[in-house]
């Protein structure tokens, strides 16, 4: 839907439903609390991911392990409607489709619980035969919602094709040395950021951070925007339009997507991260997880904006 260049992205990662109650805070320990209004959306790191970079024009791949239950069905169902290739997505009858429950308090602060199932299944030759299997590749993404050595694995055959690796370092996690060493792009929040660090993201720690592990970094940092370091040395900070956040829910995954579509299409890193900035905005501004990414309209203004 661009004019930039055309993209082609893989994401190896998860799936979840999301099960999102809304709140008017979170419930204390052993106290039960009236919600306001439950809704039922599809979520995971991996596909969130996915289904932003695909608004945006790119031509996406998920690989991924589905149960063999409705919630599996519906998920394929979804990739379809938005237009994801599911051709390396697998599916299982020894574990349920991930689920999420999320609860979200007024104001939009959420808590999340990951249930693994079937993504702890996805294997490492499933992720290898994906990318080398499809004609050209732009940018691997990936996250820590499926094992660490499937990702390694999909990342060095990317590394071998001359394809960028994006790694979300979510939820926040130790990070393998064989993952590292395939890794392009780490783009932490600053949770991750703090946890891989061990100190807030000041531009003296992105950049040790950066040195430390050999690779660019981008970290995101809510509503104040992110921090881009590349290979120039210094750090650029952006600040997001402004908004009123209703739910944060997904918004990190609208800028991971977002981003690895920029780099994929050619955009300078800032760019990318501004455009990851626009779509994360948009998508706080509503309820839900993908069903409040940007679409039409607000895609194009976002791509504007980024480009400026």
């Amino acid at each position: 839907m661009s004019s930039l260049g055309p993209a082609r992205i893989v994401v190896i990662g998860s799936t979840m439903m999301d099960m999102i109650s809304y709140m008017p805070r979170i419930p204390d320990t052993g106290e039960t609390l009236i919600g306001d209004r439950f809704a039922l959306g599809f979520g995971g790191k991996g596909a969130n991911q996915a289904v932003m970079a695909g608004r945006l024009g790119a031509d996406v791949w998920m690989v991924a392990c589905l149960g063999t239950d409705v919630f599996g069905d519906m998920t394929i169902d979804n990739f379809h409607t938005a237009g994801i290739d599911t051709t390396y997505v697998t599916r299982t009858s020894s574990a349920s489709s991930g689920v999420a429950p999320i609860w979200v308090e007024a104001g939009g602060d959420n808590r999340i619980v990951c249930v693994s199932g079937a993504n702890a299944h996805l294997t490492s030759s499933q992720a290898i035969r994906a990318v080398e299997s499809i004609p050209r590749v732009d940018v691997v993404v990936g996250q820590f919602e499926v094992p660490q050595d499937v990702t390694a694995a999909g990342f060095r055959a990317a590394k071998e094709r001359g394809a960028l690796t994006v790694l979300n370092p979510a939820p926040a996690a130790e990070i393998s040395a064989d993952l590292l060493s395939v890794t392009d792009w780490l783009m932490p929040n600053e949770v991750e950021f703090e946890s891989l660090a061990g100190s807030a993201p000041t531009d003296a720690a992105i950049a040790e951070l950066a040195r430390r592990f050999g690779v660019n970094v981008v970290a995101t940092l809510g509503e104040a925007g992110a921090a881009v370091l590349d290979g120039s040395g210094s750090v650029v900070r952006i600040a997001p339009p402004t908004t009123t956040a209703v739910d944060t829910t997904g918004a990190g995954d609208a800028f991971v997507g977002a981003f690895s579509y920029g780099l994929a299409a050619g955009l300078p890193p800032a760019a990318a991260a501004r455009l990851g900035c626009a779509c994360a905005t948009s998508s706080v501004a509503r309820a839900g997880t993908q069903s409040s990414f940007p679409q039409a309209a607000e895609l194009e203004a976002a791509l504007s904006w980024a480009t400026a």
